[in-house]
C-alpha cells in the first residue's frame, strides 16, 4: 500500500502543533503507519521537521497564487489569502512555532513569503487603505500569528473553523484599516 505523504505530513503537524515532545513512535500512530514506515520516509525527527518546513512552504506558496494577491484592493486580498491559506492553517501553525526553523534565520524560501505578502500590506498603505504606523513586516508577522492562533483554537474546539477567515481578517484588518481623521 503507498503511503500518502500529504496526510502523513498534515498528521505529524497537527500532532506536533499540540504535543511538540511527540515521538516518532507516535506521529506514526497519529498517521496510522508503522514507525517502520515512517523511518523509511522519514530518518528522524530532524527529517521529518525540514519536509513539514518543505511542504508548508509549498502549499503557503499556492495559496498566495491562489489568493491572487495583486487584484482588487490591498483588503479584498487579505480576504483572498487569510481564505486560501485555511486548509494548510494547522501546517502553517506547526512551522511558526517551531523554533530550530529559525535559528539560522530562516531561508530564502520563508523570505519569498514574506515579502511577498508584505507586498499586499505595502501596496495597501501606498493607496491610503492601511494605516502607514505600522510596518508591512509587523502586519506581515501579525497575520502569521492570528493565522496560527485561530489554528490552534479551532484544533481544540475553542472557536469555530467556519469562522476562520472572518475572525483573523476583522481582527487583523481592523487594526490596520486607516481611520478617518477628526
Amino acid at each position: 500500500m503507498a503511503v500518502d505523504r500529504d496526510h502523513v505530513l498534515r498528521s505529524a503537524a497537527a500532532l506536533l502543533t499540540r504535543k511538540s515532545t511527540a515521538t516518532m513512535d507516535e506521529v506514526a500512530r497519529a498517521a496510522g503507519i508503522s514507525r517502520a514506515t515512517l523511518h523509511r520516509h522519514f530518518a528522524g525527527r530532524d527529517a521529518l521537521v525540514r519536509a513539514l518546513e518543505e511542504h508548508g512552504i509549498a502549499e503557503c506558496e499556492a495559496a498566495l497564487d491562489a489568493a491572487r494577491l495583486d487584484e482588487g484592493s490591498a483588503s479584498d486580498a487579505v480576504h483572498r489569502l487569510v481564505r486560501e491559506i485555511e486548509p494548510v492553517a494547522g501546517l502553517l501553525a506547526f512551522l511558526y512555532g517551531e523554533n530550530e526553523l529559525w535559528e539560522d534565520g530562516g531561508g530564502d524560501s520563508w523570505s519569498r513569503l514574506d515579502l511577498r505578502i508584505a507586498s499586499v500590506f505595502v501596496r495597501g498603505q501606498q493607496n491610503g487603505e492601511f494605516r502607514i504606523d505600522l510596518s508591512p513586516v509587523w502586519l506581515t508577522e501579525a497575520l502569521y500569528g492570528l493565522v496560527a492562533s485561530c489554528a490552534w483554537a479551532a484544533q481544540a474546539g475553542r472557536v469555530a473553523p467556519k469562522d476562520f477567515t472572518h475572525m483573523i481578517t476583522e481582527l487583523l484588518l481592523g487594526g490596520a484599516l486607516r481611520r478617518e481623521e477628526s
